[in-house]
């Protein structure tokens, strides 16, 4: 009987080693923080300008604490909108009091 080894049982042997070194390497984690580096192009107004930016906050939370940045954005941006429904618009245009009914 022979003791040399076959091609197979080498394969076997430098592909369990490289399993091995790649168990070393550190693990990705989605879960980490990371910048999205979205680009907030300003708006002109200022409320909607200053929530677009808080939005900038979520870039060092871990995504479980993004839902309240985007609840609290939301909530200013809604508000922002509402606002400009109750401001006073131009006057409506009446008759001229000397003016004959029609």
């Amino acid at each position: 009987m022979s003791e040399s080894v076959s091609e197979a049982e080498v394969g076997a042997e430098f592909m369990a080693g490289t399993e091995a070194e790649a168990a070393v390497e550190p693990e990705y984690d989605p879960a980490a923080p990371a910048p999205l580096d979205v680009p907030r192009t300003p708006t002109g107004n200022a409320e909607v300008d200053a929530q677009l930016e808080r939005l900038g906050d979520t870039d060092h939370l871990a995504t479980d604490g993004h839902l309240e940045v985007y609840e609290d954005v939301h909530r200013g941006l809604r508000d922002a909108l509402t606002a400009l429904d109750a401001r006073p618009g131009p006057p409506v245009p009446t008759r001229h009091p000397t003016a004959a009914p029609q």
